[in-house]
């Protein structure tokens, strides 16, 4: 199965950082955001790597490559100054993902979940994506979706959970769609209602790098699990 880590984003409210360095080549601890995402990916089997860019987008091929020092392969989606957004990312790089179901991840996120749980995920027939939710952060206490016990994933629900960025589609989800900026949210709430989504909850530990706040945060916390290796 592909993956495709999105990495387009402005990251404006980190910066000043962001005016220099694209968000998921920020550094957090040792290594940069999305260097976590590449090697759990690839020790998860992904070694098929998209990887969309436009704010500062040159500074992805420059610093990364073509990822063979991860032991991946990795493909660039360029997009226009601004980004089309996180569908219209995936859309511009369906000619890079293929036909078959792919795996795509937010590029400004830091994780332990353990990427083999999805490598070898099957989307049922009747689904057209599958999204990983986690326990609902401060800064979105609300949550975005829910889960009923059959695995689906609910709009209208009390309790929500956290949309973690990490989800499994198939490229008909996205089939007859013009490539230009377009969001997923409504492509989630149609695909919602009519029951063609699925979902599972993970526990354990997930951080949206969007604030200068939570890199410092995330980088202490890095840090002082390295001296206690």
């Amino acid at each position: 199965m592909k993956a495709m880590i999105l990495a387009a984003g402005r990251g404006e409210r980190l910066r000043p950082l962001t005016d220099s360095t694209p968000k998921p080549l920020l550094q957090a601890g040792p290594k940069r955001l999305i260097e976590y995402l590449i090697e759990g990916l690839v020790k998860a089997g992904f070694d098929d790597l998209v990887i969309n860019y436009a704010h500062l987008g040159e500074q992805f091929p420059e610093t990364l490559g073509d990822g063979k020092r991860y032991g991946a392969s990795i493909s660039y989606s360029p997009e226009q100054a601004g980004g089309l957004e996180t569908a219209g990312g995936i859309i511009n790089a369906l000619p890079l993902l293929g036909n078959e179901p792919f795996l795509v991840v937010n590029g400004d996120i830091w994780t332990d979940f353990d990427f083999s749980d999805l490598a070898d995920f099957k989307l049922a027939a009747d689904k057209l994506c599958h999204l990983v939710l986690v326990d609902n952060p401060a800064h979105n206490p609300a949550g975005d979706f829910a889960l009923d016990d059959a695995g689906n994933v609910l709009n209208n629900h009390a309790e929500k959970a956290t949309f973690s960025g990490i989800g499994i589609y198939k490229p008909a989800m996205f089939a007859d769609l013009s490539n230009e900026k377009r969001p997923l949210k409504p492509l989630f709430d149609q695909a919602i209602e009519r029951q063609q989504v699925s979902g599972q909850h993970y526990h354990g530990q997930w951080s949206d790098i969007g604030t200068v706040e939570r890199l410092k945060a995330l980088e202490a916390e890095l840090l002082a699990d390295q001296k206690l290796k």
